[in-house]
Formats: C-alpha cells, sequence, structure tokens
C-alpha cells in the first residue's frame, strides 16, 4: 500500500457539515475539461491537481487513466505534498459495445493498478456516449433504446467489470448513469441495478446527470441509498437543458453551453439532497463535477472555488 494518510490542512479540508452530517468534499479532473486522457486541449495534471488542493478540496478522482503518468508512486508523492486523497477511479467506456471489451478491459486494469494502491475504493462504472443516442440525451421518449439481446450483453459486462474490479483489486464498483449513453433514464437505471447482485456493483449517484435524464436525485437516492457508494455533486441549469433537449444538441456540445453551472445556481435541491444523505447515514465522498467542453466559458478553477463556497453555505451545509 503506497497511501501514507498524511493530511494537510486537515482543519480546512476534512469536509462541510451540517445537520449532523460531515462528507468528504473532492473534485475532478473533468471539472477541467478533462475528458479524454489525450486531448489536446487538456490543461497539465500537474496544475489540475495543484488547483484542486488550492480551493480547499480533501481529494480527487484520477481521471482518464493516462493523463496522469501511470506511476502509483510518483503520484502518491504529488498527492501527499498536496494534502490531497484519491477518491475513486472512472471506467468511461462503451459497455454498449461488444467489440469494445477488450479495451475496455484493458482501461479498467490499468486504472485498478493505478487506484488501489492510492488509497481509494470505488471504481465507477459509466457506459460512455452512444453514437446514436448522442443528440437524444435528456429525452426519454426519442431517444432509441437497446434491444433485449443488447441489454444482455452491456449488463454482462457491467457485471464481469465489477468482479474483476472486486476480484482483482478489492474496489467497489459503481454504476454511474450518464447522459447520452445507453444507461441513462429511469427504466435503464432500473434495469442494470437488478441485472447485477448488489454485493458487487453499487451506484454512484451524480446529482447533474440525474436531472438531465428526468430523474429526482433526492428520490434516487432514497430508493437506492443501500446502494448508494460514491456521489458526484453538480448542478444543472434547467433553461439550457431544455432548449438543448429541444435543439437535440449533443451532450458535449450542452457542456458548452453551460448546462452544468455553478452549484446553487440550477435545479438540484442541494438543501433536501443532503438531507436525504443524513438520512442515509452516507459518510463517503461527494465529488465536485462541473462538467465542461473545450469552449466552455469561465476560469475552471474560478468554478471550483466558488463551488467550494458554495459547499461550506447555508446551501449546502445548513
Amino acid at each position: 500500500m503506497i497511501w501514507r494518510g498524511r493530511r494537510r490542512n486537515a482543519g480546512i479540508r476534512q469536509g462541510y457539515s451540517g445537520g449532523g452530517l460531515a462528507l468528504k468534499i473532492g473534485n475532478a479532473p473533468c471539472s477541467w475539461g478533462v475528458e479524454f486522457p489525450d486531448s489536446p486541449e487538456n490543461p497539465r495534471w500537474q496544475d489540475v491537481l495543484a488547483e484542486t488542493a488550492a480551493a480547499g478540496y480533501a481529494g480527487t478522482e484520477l481521471g482518464p487513466v493516462g493523463y496522469i503518468p501511470e506511476s502509483a508512486g510518483m503520484l502518491a508523492e504529488r498527492l501527499e505534498l498536496l494534502g490531497l486523497r484519491l477518491t475513486a477511479g472512472v471506467i468511461f467506456q462503451p459497455f454498449h459495445a461488444p467489440e469494445a471489451w477488450e479495451g475496455l478491459r484493458d482501461n479498467l486494469l490499468r486504472t485498478g493498478r493505478m487506484v488501489r494502491p492510492l488509497g481509494a475504493r470505488n471504481l465507477v462504472l459509466i457506459d460512455s456516449i452512444e453514437a446514436g443516442r448522442a443528440a437524444w440525451a435528456g429525452n426519454s421518449e426519442g431517444a432509441p433504446r437497446l434491444d433485449r439481446s443488447q441489454l444482455d450483453g452491456l449488463h454482462g459486462r457491467l457485471r464481469e467489470a465489477a468482479r474483476i474490479a472486486s476480484g482483482e483489486f478489492g474496489l467497489q464498483a459503481c454504476l454511474h448513469p450518464h447522459a447520452g449513453g445507453c444507461v441513462e433514464f429511469p427504466d435503464e437505471v432500473e434495469l442494470a441495478m437488478d441485472a447485477v447482485d448488489e454485493c458487487l456493483m453499487g451506484l454512484c449517484l451524480d446529482t447533474g446527470h440525474s436531472l438531465y435524464a428526468g430523474l429526482d436525485p433526492v428520490r434516487l437516492l432514497r430508493r437506492y441509498a443501500a446502494r448508494v457508494r460514491y456521489v458526484h455533486i453538480k448542478d444543472l441549469d434547467r433553461g439550457i437543458l431544455a432548449r438543448c433537449v429541444e435543439g437535440r444538441v449533443g451532450f458535449y456540445d450542452a457542456c458548452n453551453r453551460g448546462v452544468f453551472c455553478r452549484l446553487g445556481r440550477g435545479g438540484v435541491d442541494f438543501a433536501a439532497f443532503r438531507r436525504e444523505l443524513a438520512s442515509a447515514g452516507y459518510r463517503g465522498w461527494c465529488t465536485v463535477e462541473q462538467d465542461r467542453g473545450p469552449d466552455s466559458l469561465g476560469s475552471p478553477r474560478d468554478d471550483a472555488e466558488a463551488n467550494r463556497r458554495f459547499l461550506a453555505s447555508p446551501g449546502w451545509a445548513g
């Protein structure tokens, strides 16, 4: 085990509390626009980690494997220097595509080898955006659906990924429903959760993607409280979403247009969500993700600082 557990500035970054609930708060490279490891628009990983720490967060996600050099020892030293913990690894891959399995499995193994030695416990599984559904993100009635055989294949690959996460790395797999993927809408979430044993796969509840798909994050948390292992915190501008759905704007273009806004400016009822977290007894990480595209306006660091301030305000902390 590489992670040594040293915490700098623990008084600042221990977490934000309210109503008797203390939570660990992190951020993620996607808040700086990092979606793919080799994108030329990506900022330097060193800068992303430094700005995450400077904004007062206690942890960071790994980001897409390959973005940060694949040396767990090197990353451990950088995290320790900055006083950060690694919160999770994320597998953003086409679980809907059987021909992609070998590449997906390699991505999973590489991510697991980075995440496990650094003390993180969660591996987030996301079915990445499917070409035929990209323009139908957020539109449950119009989006084309997988047939029964295709769904069985998708669920089987989720199940096998969860087995690898648990069996080879001792990690808890968590399903993350995602706009534009084939696990997005309420019926698709229910089918996927029912298809994989709860001992193998929990839920990563994302407040913004829930609203994008027409799901109330509070009700979703209430339903799956026993399986929520990890939480993504983001807000969503309902007006921008409505225009994007009506115009069949793809997910990444919607991000460029600011569909995910600063916390407290959108449609998520964070006070109610925090109360539900307290009721569920949740004590895991809450990781901020303000997804942005290469053409998004504003400064990622300014957004990260504003979101941290919100999470210390009555709008969240009570």
